[in-house]
């Protein structure tokens, strides 16, 4: 028979014995313990069923009233392997077709004529000039191939240039091939550009790009493509430095970091490491490679002599707060990463985290209304003054309540969210004094995310040197952007003029600059000019 379970001896509770401040210290554990696994439950929701996105859709009107009413002012690095012997064998030679360094006038084809478009140019012979076709005979040619690249396919551009005898000097004469943005180097400006541009700004890693090569018939080898961009990224450095100089003198800076992997730290491990990111108050920004996280970096990045009435503005991140105050510059905090705080806890708090949203979502208003209407200067500054500011003294007013209430536990997210954006009042306030500060640092958070959307593709860099070149492209690719620049016409044009330009004026070649310049008349490639006098397509 089954034992009785009302005879079953008690199992002892652990609270039998407690004091009340013991049980309430218990209790009190206990909710919080309730409440970190809440967060975690919802946050592990929020990953496989919930959007990513952080926008708020309010209740519709009369549904839920909310504090936040009073807010509204607004309309709506390997190992070495170990040695192994082997036999003795005949090496074959290498085909030196697939090396970066070719000879000019290597006539062998290295691509499948059957599947790639020739184009042929014909390169005019200078010592003919002028004379009569009886002075000169045709004896030979010679052939040179550029390998070129329209959007979205390959070319091959065949270069014919006559050799011919001249019968009063009888000395024979040929025109040079074209030079090459690289020395010797077969490839036409137009595909380093457009490979910088694939695996940039489309995020085509080389192996990618050279089986789309081998697929359109063009036998080359990944390490020609490997090499080639080291040596191209090379020709854009200076560009990047004097670009990095225009950033530096900005009155208003914004600033970021964001994790990459860069350098074996050992087999199968890599390197953690740091870009980031400034933007200067003319729309160009610059991704700086430093190998950690520390705030001795921001000096690095940005110096210690600052402009009069400089301002730098941030995240919550300690090491800005640090250079700020060492400089005795201005720190301009970010609204977006408050209210990500305030987001983050409406799982738990959803009513006063939607009162806290509603509060911010009115000083966004008002900056929507603000570019609406163009308004910049003292008229920006005005609208922030009048109708911004308001809104900002009551919300803090507000938080102050819900501190003085004492209704949240100490581990209540939301609890922390508030205390975040309390202890950040003035930086938060900052913009509402400067017209050329923005509320948040959204324009750098956009720019940035070509490092993210990069590491899905590339997942790290093998080098140090090869992060440091990633950040000079990028930064390059995403001031074009900022700029409306078509970065393809932008990196044809100043491939081939980095080299001649003269070094004190090389800032002339930073985008910005650029397209006030050179845009409207910009180097191109031969392939741009195909259909012009000399140039046939082959049959």
């Amino acid at each position: 028979m089954p034992s009785d379970p009302r005879s079953a001896p008690e199992t002892a509770s652990p609270a039998v014995g407690l004091t009340a401040p013991e049980m309430s210290a218990l209790l009190d554990a206990k909710d919080r313990e309730i409440i970190r696994l809440r967060r975690q439950v919802a946050w592990f929701q929020r990953q496989i069923f919930g959007q990513k996105s952080e926008r708020r859709m309010p209740e519709p009107d009369g549904v839920q009233g909310t504090l936040g009413e009073a807010f509204d002012v607004v309309p709506d690095d390997v190992a070495p392997a170990k040695a192994t012997r082997i036999a003795a064998h005949e090496r074959a030679p290498k085909n030196k077709s697939k090396h970066l360094i070719d000879g000019n006038d290597d006539a062998a084809l290295f691509f499948d004529e059957s599947k790639v478009p020739v184009e042929v140019i014909a390169v005019v012979n200078d010592a003919a000039a002028g004379l009569d076709p009886a002075d000169f005979e045709v004896i030979g040619e010679k052939v040179s191939y550029r390998l070129a690249q329209r959007p979205g396919s390959y070319v091959i551009l065949k270069y014919v240039r006559p050799v011919i005898k001249l019968r009063v000097e009888q000395t024979l004469s040929c025109p040079p091939a074209p030079v090459s943005v690289l020395d010797g180097c077969r490839a036409d400006v137009s595909f380093i550009a457009g490979m910088i541009i694939d695996k940039f700004a489309y995020h085509q890693p080389l192996y990618r790009q050279h089986v789309k090569l081998q697929d359109s018939g063009i036998n080359v080898s990944r390490a020609w493509l490997t090499k080639l961009m080291p040596a191209a990224v090379s020709l854009l450095e200076p560009i990047f430095n004097a670009q990095l100089e225009s950033v530096r003198r900005s009155r208003v800076i914004a600033m970021d970091e964001t994790p990459i992997k860069a350098g074996r730290a050992g087999p199968g491990k890599m390197k953690a490491a740091y870009f980031w990111p400034v933007v200067g108050e003319q729309d160009e920004i610059c991704f700086l490679y430093y190998p950690s996280r520390a705030a001795k970096h921001v000096e690095t990045a940005l110096g210690l002599q600052r402009p009069n009435g400089a301002v730098l503005q941030s995240d919550g991140y300690s090491a800005y707060e640090h250079y700020a105050k060492k400089t005795g510059i201005t720190h301009a905090q970010c609204w977006a990463h408050a209210r990500r705080k305030i987001f983050d806890a409406r799982d738990i708090e959803p009513a006063q985290a939607d009162q806290a949203l509603h509060a911010i979502a009115a000083l966004y208003r008002v900056e929507q209304q603000i570019r609406d209407d163009g308004l910049m200067g003292q008229a920006k500054l005005a609208r922030r003054q009048t109708q911004s500011r308001p809104v900002l003294e009551r919300f803090f007013a507000w938080i102050d309540e819900q501190f003085d209430k004492q209704g949240f536990l100490p581990s209540s997210p939301f609890l922390a969210a508030l205390a975040y954006i309390r202890e950040r009042r003035v930086g938060l306030s900052v913009y509402l004094d400067d017209p050329e500060v923005s509320i948040d640092t959204n324009h750098l958070e956009r720019a940035l995310r070509v490092i993210p959307m990069g590491k899905k593709n590339w997942l790290f860099n093998w080098t140090e040197l090869g992060a440091k070149h990633v950040g000079i492209v990028q930064s390059l690719l995403a001031t074009c952007r900022l700029h409306d620049i078509n970065p393809y016409d932008y990196f044809v044009d100043v491939l081939q003029r980095v080299g001649q330009h003269p070094a004190p004026l090389v800032h002339q070649l930073t985008p910005r600059i650029w397209t006030e310049m050179f845009a409207q008349n910009p180097l191109r490639s031969d392939l741009h000019d195909l259909s012009g006098q000399h140039v046939h397509t082959a049959a």
